[in-house]
């Protein structure tokens, strides 16, 4: 008798564990939940789960398959620029409505939601900084902002940053990604490939230097005209790159596109872009390319400085020996 009661309590006992199992493998939402908010985060890539302070440590570069998570404008910023140099140029600049654009929702609507979440005016923040103590022109595009795509104001407030580099002769740097152009201002978005392509090419005559920093994604407008215009182009690893879709083209060809297509290895291995560089090693690349660009005075100070940081000038190198693709400005 007692037997019998032990057998079925075991056996209730492990369906109730079995119950549990299979109720908490069938939803995905709580199992997010049970890992503690912040703490951990999970790679879309492999899966692996990362403590989130070592992953933000490496930059939100995954530790195990080396996948680039997007990171917001902030903390591109905290990444490339030295600390108490960077200022913000034309953060009154804000979108409106010249189209009185509806689709789902109205366009003003969506704009402040945007705003509001975000805290951003819109899909770029432009600024002044420094990268090792080398004086930079930045302008950083947000993917959370509408999926950064080019509007009146991202026009807008990149064209005022070239100008003012120009003016001060210093380098653009413009970290890239964007859906295209922004459909709710229809024509007037797509005036903005030309104008920031007027100002490039005024930045160029001056013998200045400009990279763009191609990031995932890059696609439409912003593909067909600044970012494509640089000296130098580097992207991220794995970085989707391109104009129209893949499943556009796709069927536009009728034909199947290969596995690594539109990706930042597939332009590398086409000569579209000049170089990959992990964001880990970001910071340190621009510099050096900074640095070849500047007067020869301040080529050597910055040689100096790096080499009281390792304590062995012969340690510093500068660039790879290398051809590149694009022609950079003579």
């Amino acid at each position: 008798m007692a037997n019998n009661e032990e057998s079925r309590g075991l056996k209730s006992l492990l369906d109730w564990f079995a119950n549990r199992r299979k109720s908490g493998s069938t939803t995905p939402e709580r199992q997010e939940r049970e890992i503690a908010d912040g703490l951990w985060h999970k790679c879309s890539k492999c899966g692996v789960l990362s403590y989130t302070k070592d992953l933000a440590a490496n930059q939100m570069v995954c530790t195990e398959c080396g996948y680039h998570n997007r990171v917001d404008s902030d903390e591109r910023i905290r990444q490339l620029i030295d600390a108490n140099t960077w200022k913000p140029l034309d953060e009154h600049l804000r979108p409106t409505d010249p189209l009185q654009f509806r689709d789902r929702k109205p366009y003003i609507d969506r704009l402040r939601e945007m705003q509001q979440k975000t805290g951003l005016n819109d899909a770029v923040v432009t600024g002044l900084g420094e990268i090792d103590g080398l004086p930079v022109a930045m302008g950083v595009m947000d993917f959370r902002f509408i999926g950064a795509s080019m509007g009146s104001v991202v026009g807008e407030k990149l064209t005022r940053l070239i100008e003012q580099a120009t003016l001060l002769r210093c380098a653009v740097v413009i970290i890239c990604t964007s859906g295209g152009a922004r459909m709710q201002e229809g024509m007037l978005s797509l005036m903005q490939m030309a104008k920031v392509s007027g100002a490039l090419q005024r930045h160029r005559d001056e013998r200045l230097l400009y990279i763009p920093v191609l990031t995932n994604p890059t696609t439409g407008g912003v593909t067909a005209s600044f970012a494509m215009l640089g000296d130098i182009i580097l992207a991220e690893p794995k970085a989707t790159i391109g104009f129209a879709g893949r499943r556009v083209i796709e069927q536009t060809l009728r034909e199947k596109l290969p596995e690594d297509f539109q990706t930042a290895e597939d332009l590398l291995k086409h000569g579209f872009i000049d170089e990959i560089v992990p964001r880990t090693q970001l910071k340190k690349t621009l510099a050096q390319l900074i640095a070849l660009h500047q007067p020869s005075s301040t080529i050597a100070t910055y040689v100096n400085s790096q080499s009281a940081t390792t304590h062995n000038s012969h340690n510093v190198v500068l660039w790879d020996t290398r051809s590149l693709s694009s022609t950079a400005a003579d």
